[in-house]
């Protein structure tokens, strides 16, 4: 019979500029090795929804890890109101972003049933953040979910004080994946498109995806924007990309 115990817990990591950083972490309790993935939360923050993500990555396999990027600003509070507080700031800074990452990376190369292989995924925000460590760090894997200003920047009016990354296009170390609604506002169909052929001019691996009738967040199964046909087909995608990348 085969060992599949998995165990959740909160653990400790040494994110950007050697901050000590909350994150939460689950895994399969077998001996491997096992690849790992961060994953990087949404914009509403370290909530519910993302650590059962974790969970869903250990029960197949996977080492998983979730950094609270909001850990410095709002330590202890709940997800919905750390989230204000960051993004009243514009948002978690993208050279800290990049650190917090590579510490929660590091921690899962440190564990004992680990391959050294690491991918990286996000939704939304947590879409062009994955995008961005992808280009940032030495990363095996990296899934980008409807990630919003990577083809451009944000409006003038938005409180998300980013920029595009484009021009970070030649320093993507790994294959991408990048799953997409058509009827998306943030990227929309054209940003895609854009990205696509950035991507292709620099001879990067990758793979998109695009769902007809879905709009942003599509994953968010307790949301009224979710879209079954789309998230299903999207999580076999992802499973496959890892499976081939990460094992």
């Amino acid at each position: 019979m085969s060992y599949d115990a998995i165990m959740s817990e909160t653990v400790t990591i040494t994110g950007h500029n050697r901050d000590q950083v909350e994150a939460y972490l689950a895994r399969p309790l077998s001996a491997g090795p096992h690849g790992g993935v961060v994953l990087i939360h949404h914009m509403p923050g370290y909530d519910r929804q993302t650590k059962e993500m974790a969970v869903r990555f250990a029960t197949r396999g996977y080492l998983a890890i979730v950094p609270n990027l909001y850990y410095r600003e709002a330590p202890g509070q709940d997800p919905d109101d750390a989230a204000a507080v960051v993004r009243n700031l514009g948002g978690v800074p993208d050279e800290r972003l990049v650190g917090d990452v590579q510490g929660a990376s590091e921690y899962l190369k440190g564990l004992s049933n680990s391959n050294q292989k690491v991918g990286v995924i996000g939704h939304c925000s947590g879409g062009r953040q994955s995008f961005l460590a992808a280009c940032s760090l030495e990363l095996q894997a990296a899934v980008d979910c409807y990630g919003a200003f990577v083809s451009k920047s944000p409006p003038e009016n938005s409180p998300m004080k980013v920029t595009g990354l484009l021009h970070l296009v030649p320093n993507l170390s790994c294959p991408l994946l990048g799953l997409f609604g058509k009827e998306d506002s943030f990227p929309t169909p054209e940003e895609v498109n854009d990205l696509d052929n950035e991507l292709v001019k620099f001879g990067k691996e990758h793979e998109f995806h695009s769902y007809d009738g879905a709009g942003h967040a599509f994953f968010a199964a307790d949301r009224p924007s979710y879209r079954p046909e789309a998230a299903v087909d999207g999580w076999e995608k992802i499973f496959s990309f890892y499976a081939k990348h990460l094992s």
